[in-house]
């Protein structure tokens, strides 16, 4: 199959390129810049230039595959809004350009306050209206249409080798303040996956997948934020403190909203209907090697 791949030079693009390829699928790259097509091409996939915002990129890139996994996204969470909104306006063109046709398009989406906090979050939960998810509100509307669309939830963590997200950013502000902390008690919990566990995951959606289905990439369903921070504090060998709730902003930052969540999430569903299983180690066994405080000072820059 000739996949085209958005995000594809990304932290988990790059293990879904990697993963299809070895898989004897063809990958079509979407690469704004000249490292990131180099990447792709060292890895042996095709490069196709162009942006989320370049919009008649998306589309040709989407006409010429026989089929479509959107990883891209523009991660600015202090400006969300926007960057939502330009991801709607991607999914509706990539869709667009596969309407009339049976070729599948996996939309990503997240199960962060997919539920109420404390609720275990399931494959049949629609997002939450309190928080809504234009990814999948526009991956229903193609779907409505007659495109086979699909949506991948991954969990607030994604980890492993070369991680720059949500536990490099913790690990960063632990570094700064010489503490690791966690909010309250610590028993709220976070899911999590490895990148190479979410990869194949993304492989059996595009192979297998029913439209108009949504699927968990969850390994871990649920990391107390305590053990990570614990984790963090071995790791910095820095002591572990409780930070209240209207201490948290100050010390956290935008970050304390998302890391006060309480939000299991489950793959049953998705192992049952796919046959997916993760091997690879779960997050805290992750935090325990060595690679994660060896990235914490690049993880500072790629988040200032």
């Amino acid at each position: 199959m000739r996949v085209f791949v958005t995000g594809a030079t990304g932290f988990i693009g790059s293990a879904i390129v990697r993963e299809l390829i070895d898989a004897d699928h063809q990958v079509i790259g979407l690469v704004r810049s000249d490292a990131g097509a180099k990447s792709l091409i060292a890895a042996g996939a095709d490069v196709h230039r162009g942006s989320l915002e370049d919009l008649e990129s998306l589309r040709s890139g989407a006409a010429a595959a026989d089929g479509v996994i959107h990883t891209a996204f523009i991660h600015d969470f202090s400006n969300y809004g926007p960057a939502a909104e330009a991801d709607r306006r991607a999914i509706e063109t990539l869709g667009t350009a596969l309407a009339g046709s049976d070729r599948p398009l996996i939309v990503t989406s997240g199960t962060l306050l997919v539920q109420r906090q404390g609720s275990l979050a399931t494959e049949e939960d629609a997002h939450n209206p309190n928080f809504p998810r234009k990814s999948e509100e526009a991956a229903a509307a193609l779907a409505a249409r007659g495109v086979r669309t699909s949506v991948l939830r991954l969990p607030p963590s994604v980890h492993g080798t070369g991680d720059h997200g949500f536990v490099p950013r913790l690990i960063s502000i632990a570094r700064e303040k010489a503490v690791s902390a966690f909010i309250g008690d610590g028993l709220n919990r976070w899911p999590a996956v490895h990148r190479f566990d979410a990869a194949h995951l993304y492989r059996l959606v595009l192979e297998k997948s029913a439209a108009g289905v949504r699927y968990h990439g969850v390994a871990d369903e649920g990391v107390s934020t305590r053990k990570i921070a614990e984790a963090i504090g071995h790791g910095l060998n820095v002591p572990v403190v409780s930070k209240s709730s209207e201490e948290a902003a100050d010390h956290f930052g935008w970050i304390a909203h998302f890391f006060g969540v309480d939000a299991p999430a489950s793959s049953a569903q998705t192992q049952k209907q796919l046959g997916w299983r993760p091997v690879q180690p779960g997050l805290i066994a992750d935090l325990n090697a060595e690679h994660y405080f060896e990235h914490a000072a690049d993880a500072v820059a790629l988040q200032s």
